[in-house]
């Protein structure tokens, strides 16, 4: 076994040799070979590093093999001159070396580390400006995102939702109607028995598809319910099926469906007119309240004001003409807010007889700080009267007083409902219609701000007063984008009155914020204007609604455009509107049904003018307005 042994370790000695004399062998030869294209173009860059600090090279194995690498001569001579050099002397060498690198090589060098840093910085920025354009990217899509689509949102794409996620609702729905027109059918031929099971399945079915919008929602039992119904459809089906009268049958109940509808929207119409038109309780209790201690308190004889700043021309005038406490407060507390100099503003507030002592109540109880507050009584104007002003004159006729106040109008829901909006008493009232006597109102005063009462002031509004408007009487924001809003939205261009003098492709604007020059509407004679097409629309021949058409007439060319930031409109009517463009405009303005103290107003918008309401004042805990706000 021992030699055994021996034998096989003689024979592993032998191949370890004869391995190692082949690898001596193959080193010999490539030491022995010149050195190739590429070491040669990388020997100059490591000189050149070694030029660059000689003085820092600490590594005597990397410059003993930088000059195996430099030298001519054989490997045996490298070797001596290298056993026989000391670790400073074969620096200093090598520095000799370096420095006798041609000029052109090191200035080739230099140039590509040049380069090869421009590169770096390039692809650096474009990294950089891809980066941005991405974000960019991003951002303009986030703002396309239309969030107020109420639906299905989440993380999976459209094409992977379930398209059968609510078929078992949709087969129990049509059941329904299908049983109906069975049952329909069962009862005229005098199929009791059929007509009694079909009438329990229909019941048993709705009750289990109850208020469900998928079959997630659906109850349990309800698939149970569609098989049970399957099967009397069915039975129904083989015993008097007739395409004939089954397509009669449907045609009926289609019929039907839409007559309830239609009558379903004039009820809803009816309903939102009147509650966007009647005054909520609690503001009726406030209006009670502030007249009660007005009078009760002889605040009529203490009123002190500064008939100076009421006609300084040289001041900021505000016009305000509203029934509204509440909301002209609002107003008032939301533009001195936001005045850099509150002292050289001046409210003119005019109501009716009916909230006189109150709105005077208010403003006494809570002046705002260092502004000016009028308030004036409408009726005590005796120059508005009949023979003068149209509108008090179209009250007293007969014909308007009808078509108004509904004197043998349908008393039922459905029928008189039609434009239902137009036979407001309310766009017949000298508040809404005094805005077109303005010099008569203010004769002293040269510009001043129109504001209605269903607005909230957001910035300083004193660069009104210097805005350039080109000789215009009207100042305003337009409305109208693309082909809405436009003048033959209000007009009747069916009417050559109309048709005749006006463009129906001119630019409507809006009320609520007008700065108005008192000066060019003397010149133009603006009231006359009004007057006389207001005249001729007695009949209500050339426009229908309101103010504002006959805004839009009177004021035709005569209007300046501002720009679109400082007047933010649709908050009583569109939920839909972009935020920020809400939150950057100088006036928010809540035009339409859903005003912000109604409990129909759009609650993301109704922060923006309660946070100007005082709600620890006395008179509103008193009357629970903070609950009729924030219910």
């Amino acid at each position: 076994m021992w030699l055994r042994w021996g034998f096989f370790m003689a024979i592993y000695f032998l191949q370890v040799m004869f391995l190692i004399s082949l690898i001596a062998i193959e080193v010999a030869a490539v030491g022995s070979l010149p050195m190739s294209n590429t070491q040669t173009m990388q020997q100059p860059a490591k000189g050149s590093q070694r030029l660059n600090g000689c003085e820092n090279c600490n590594d005597g194995k990397e410059r003993e093999g930088s000059l195996q690498r430099v030298s001519s001569g054989s490997e045996d001579s490298n070797r001596s001159s290298m056993d026989e050099q000391k670790p400073g002397e074969g620096v200093s060498h090598i520095c000799q070396l370096d420095a006798q690198i041609s000029p052109v090589k090191l200035k080739c060098r230099q140039t590509r580390q040049i380069r090869k840093k421009k590169r770096t910085g390039e692809l650096m920025r474009q990294d950089k400006e891809t980066e941005n354009q991405m974000q960019a990217v991003v951002i303009q899509r986030s703002k396309q995102l239309n969030t107020t689509i109420r639906g299905k949102y989440g993380i999976w794409r459209k094409e992977y939702e379930n398209p059968n996620s609510d078929s078992t609702l949709k087969l129990m729905r049509d059941q329904v109607i299908m049983a109906k027109v069975y049952a329909s059918i069962a009862k005229t031929k005098n199929h009791m028995d059929l007509y009694n099971s079909l009438n329990k399945r229909i019941k048993e079915n709705q009750r289990a598809i109850g208020e469900a919008n998928s079959d997630a929602e659906l109850h349990k039992s309800a698939l149970e319910q569609a098989k049970a119904m399957g099967h009397v459809l069915s039975e129904a089906k083989d015993m008097q099926y007739d395409c004939a009268v089954v397509a009669r049958k449907l045609r009926a109940m289609l019929q039907s469906t839409e007559g309830a509808i239609t009558a379903l929207k004039k009820k809803s119409a009816f309903l939102i007119q009147l509650a966007a038109k009647t005054l909520p309780k609690a503001l009726h209790c406030l209006s009670l309240q502030l007249t009660t201690d007005y009078f009760l308190k002889d605040h009529g004889s203490k009123e002190t004001v500064d008939r100076d700043k009421l006609e300084n021309p040289t001041l900021h005038h505000y016009a305000i003409f509203s029934d509204n406490v509440l909301a002209t407060s609002v107003v008032v507390n939301s533009t001195v807010f936001h005045a850099r100099k509150p002292e050289k503003h001046v409210f003119h507030i005019v109501t009716d007889g009916l909230n006189f002592a109150a709105m005077k109540m208010w403003f006494l109880a809570n002046p705002p700080a260092d502004a000016t507050i009028h308030v004036e009584n409408i009726d005590e104007f005796k120059w508005l009267n009949s023979s003068y002003v149209s509108v008090m004159r179209q009250l007293e006729s007969a014909r308007i007083k009808e078509y108004y106040f509904k004197a043998n109008h349908p008393s039922t829901l459905s029928a008189g409902t039609e434009n239902l909006k137009y036979r407001n008493p309310k766009y017949l009232s000298m508040l809404n219609h005094l805005r077109f006597y303005l010099p008569e109102v203010y004769p002293k005063l040269d510009k001043i701000l129109f504001l209605d009462d269903d607005i909230v002031v957001q910035k300083d509004l004193t660069l009104l007063w210097s805005i350039d408007m080109k000789g215009m009487v009207n100042a305003a924001v337009e409305t109208c984008k693309e082909n809405f809003h436009r003048f033959d939205k209000y007009l009747n261009f069916s009417n050559p009155k109309i048709s005749k003098n006006f463009d129906p492709n001119a630019c409507g604007w809006a009320f609520g914020m007008n700065m108005f020059d008192l000066k060019e509407w003397k010149k133009r004679n603006i009231t006359g204007i009004y007057l006389h097409w207001q005249d001729m629309n007695e009949d209500r021949t050339l426009w229908k609604l309101g103010s504002l058409p006959p805004g839009l007439i009177t004021f035709y060319n005569l209007t300046y455009p501002l720009d679109r930031s400082w007047h933010a409109l649709g908050l009583g009517y569109d939920p839909a509107l972009n935020i920020t463009e809400i939150e950057n405009a100088a006036v928010v303005h809540y035009n339409g049904n859903y005003k912000p103290w109604l409990e129909l107003a759009t609650i993301k918008y109704k922060t923006y003018w309660s946070k100007f309401v005082k709600f620890d004042n006395p008179y509103l805990q008193l009357c629970n307005i903070k609950l009729m706000i924030d219910p």
